[in-house]
């Protein structure tokens, strides 16, 4: 039975790069060594390194004042490591858009003065707050794309400090204008890869930010320096990114997976909308590409689905426990089989098939 994958992360990964890594498991390109072994000092590896920060520097077209860092320590790590480097005057404000913009929050308190400068809490957190927007703070930090309540931003918020944001869950989904942000990070664990490895790509100016006191390993600029090799980096996520990315590259692009994107998210959401049963509550112009959440709004008719999908081979489709319901997230390997299984099963399940 073909089995379709629709979680959150760690997620569905191209088939193509799955079978290229398991042909260089035990020899990686003549070295008789698995890339599993590989030593993070050896040319082999540095290879590896060198072309995954090529292509990610190609395929969401980089500028050259950008620095392009391969981090431990998921993206949660980042929202104590932002404020520790970035936050000169203690002050950080944050547009709250839900879940994980309120861990961001909460994580870099201890190390700055936290204020939330626009909040979509009063419609629980199904639109993405609108500008104008003012910060006076060392950085303003957004979560572009939240994963929970399936919302995500259309426009950059223009403001007159540091732009930080947090792309975990729709980077390399559909264009973005990297210039406008001055850090973007994201969790491997989506869209790039597999879990282990996050990828930070900061204007190298704000290098210079980094107090002396920090210990080297939450360095920005240590990390640079050893171009993310200061110490053994998640070498073989690195290595899958390498993969996803040469994979993207070969699929036509970031415009060709766009184009995909926008057209599985499209039949999916005109399905729910369709729908007598099922519902998406997200204002429609603030709809994720990447994450959809719906339900009944009955929990015992919500596990009947998950139960009868999951029977139909449509796994991982239970919402996140602070949001309930179902979610289906349509990753960049997510084939179109799958999406048009998920909305077949959507329809029979309506028409009263148990």
């Amino acid at each position: 039975m073909t089995v379709f994958n629709f979680s959150a992360g760690p997620a569905v990964l191209p088939e193509p790069v799955l079978l290229k890594a398991q042909s260089e498991l035990l020899n990686y390109r003549g070295s008789f060594q698995s890339v599993l072994e590989l030593s993070h000092r050896s040319a082999l590896f540095e290879g590896i390194l060198d072309d995954a920060t090529s292509l990610v520097r190609e395929l969401l077209n980089v500028p050259d004042d950008y620095e392009i860092l391969f981090l431990q320590g998921g993206a949660t790590l980042q929202f104590s490591m932002l404020p520790m480097n970035l936050a000169q005057t203690k002050r950080v404000d944050f547009i709250d858009t839900g879940g994980w913009s309120q861990k961001a929050i909460a994580d870099a308190a201890p190390y700055a003065s936290t204020r939330i400068i626009a909040s979509s809490q009063e419609d629980q957190y199904r639109s993405i707050p609108t500008g104008p927007f003012s910060s006076d703070a060392d950085y303003l930090h957004v979560t572009w794309n939240n994963t929970l309540e399936g919302t995500t931003f259309r426009e950059v918020p223009q403001v007159g400090v540091p732009l930080v944001a947090d792309f975990s869950s729709s980077i390399l989904s559909e264009p973005i204008d990297v210039s406008q942000f001055d850090v973007i990070y994201a969790g491997a664990q989506k869209n790039l890869g597999a879990a282990g490895m996050t990828l930070v790509i900061m204007k190298k100016n704000l290098l210079r930010r980094t107090p002396d006191a920090l210990g080297s390993y939450l360095r920005y600029d240590i990390h640079a320096k050893h171009h993310s090799l200061y110490n053994t980096p998640p070498t073989y996520s690195i290595y899958l990114t390498k993969l996803v990315l040469e994979w993207m590259k070969e699929e036509g692009g970031l415009s060709a997976i766009t184009a995909r994107n926008r057209a599985q998210a499209a039949a999916l959401y005109d399905a729910l909308d369709r729908s007598t049963l099922f519902s998406n509550h997200v204002v429609h112009e603030n709809r994720s590409l990447m994450n959809i959440p719906f339900s009944t709004g009955d929990e015992t008719l919500d596990q009947a689905f998950l139960t009868y999908a999951e029977r139909h081979g449509l796994v991982n489709l239970k919402g996140h426990r602070s949001v309930g319901g179902m979610r289906a997230s349509l990753y960049n390997a997510m084939p179109d089989a799958g999406v048009e299984a998920l909305i077949t099963v959507l329809h029979t399940f309506e028409q009263g098939e148990r």
